[in-house]
């Protein structure tokens, strides 16, 4: 069967993934209200296509904290990806760089910072948990510096892990197989059995729960790399993290796996793009599935937008090939956005492009 779009990627991996995997990935916390929402709130942003413009050249290039990319949408950082495919974050890696575009590696990936770095050129991130023993977060800054990533986007909405009710029904822990290979040579790597979820028995015993923004500046002392915050959902947060120095700001609620009732991003980007006034870009990741996804959160102020789950079961389902197709799906369908609503350039996208729920009655003007 013809995969035509990347939702149809999720079936396959529920096919095909064992269930205690596939719902690690799939599921949100508690009543899953945010997961849907993240998704829905999309559907309630309608557009404003201007006609009779000249598309015929349509450029889609955009610079990310000064690297180049073939377009605006990045891979978001998602923990252990060797559970859906046995390349993992290697076949990952090579998809991205294949597309032009930058990959996040997460703190909790299944191949290291080298291994990923080996699969040969491209622009990485690295995604940071902050743990409660400073010399491991220095040791792994200073390996992804070594293995040359770029930036280092700090989580900042995980003191503890949310409720997710499905791991703890299945007694989620990493296969025996596998270790989280940034932490192996640390005596970290492993996960124990639990009664209930294994990661959040993980989470509480390393994990820093004291986190605040004076570790913002303890990590700057620590790397030259930028530091993009991500986890932001407010104006007040966005306006502490300009403050505190951040590179960057991605708006994420984490897949909706942490505090659910949170809004959808979708939602919440507005309000976090206008307290950072233009000082940082502001990212967006969670529910992009389209391209017209993609074109509402530029249409918003966004910068770019980073996609998780979309990888995952594209992986799952076929490896390296999966991602790559994910990739060009997403492009593809951002490119007819931008054509049937008059846009050449990312520039030109603009909040008149677009009507939410909770625009002013526009008046109409008069002839």
């Amino acid at each position: 069967m013809e995969i035509t779009n990347v939702m149809e990627y999720e079936t396959i991996a529920k096919e095909k993934l064992p269930k205690m995997i596939y719902d690690y990935y799939s599921s949100g916390a508690e009543d899953q209200w945010t997961l849907q929402e993240n998704r829905n709130a999309f559907s309630r942003i309608l557009f404003r296509p201007r006609i009779l413009i000249d598309v015929s050249k349509i450029n889609m290039t955009t610079t990310v904290l000064g690297f180049k990319i073939s377009m605006p949408i990045m891979i978001a950082p998602t923990a252990m990806q060797k559970m859906a495919h046995p390349e993992g974050e290697y076949a990952t890696a090579r998809a991205a760089s294949a597309a032009g575009t930058i990959m996040t590696l997460s703190s909790w990936s299944t191949s290291s910072v080298e291994e990923v770095a080996s699969t040969g050129p491209g622009i990485r991130f690295f995604q940071l948990y902050v743990y409660k023993d400073r010399n491991v977060v220095i040791q792994l800054v200073r390996r992804a510096e070594r293995a040359g990533f770029k930036a280092i986007a700090l989580t900042v909405d995980t003191p503890r892990l949310g409720r997710r009710e499905s791991d703890i029904k299945n007694r989620f822990t990493l296969p025996p197989y596998l270790t989280l290979k940034n932490f192996e040579g640390l005596n970290l790597g492993k996960m124990d059995k639990t009664n209930d979820s294994g990661l959040t028995s993980y989470v509480a015993g390393q994990v820093d729960q004291s986190l605040s923004w004076k570790d913002m500046k303890w990590l700057q002392t620590i790397t030259h790399l930028p530091i993009l915050v991500k986890g932001v959902l407010t104006a007040e947060d966005a306006r502490l993290a300009v403050e505190a120095g951040a590179a960057a700001i991605i708006v994420s609620n984490h897949g909706a796996r942490q505090l659910d009732y949170v809004p959808a991003t979708i939602m919440a980007l507005e309000e976090v793009v206008k307290a950072a006034q233009g000082r940082v870009p502001v990212f967006l990741d969670g529910g992009v599935r389209r391209g017209t996804d993609v074109f509402k959160a530029l249409a918003l102020g966004a910068s770019g937008i980073f996609i998780g789950r979309p990888v995952i079961f594209s992986l799952a389902a076929d490896g390296e090939a999966g991602v790559r197709k994910v990739l060009q799906m997403l492009h593809d369908e951002f490119e007819i956005t931008m054509a049937l609503s008059g846009c050449r350039s990312l520039k030109e996208i603009t909040r008149d492009h677009i009507a939410t729920p909770w625009d002013p009655p526009r008046l109409v003007p008069k002839l």
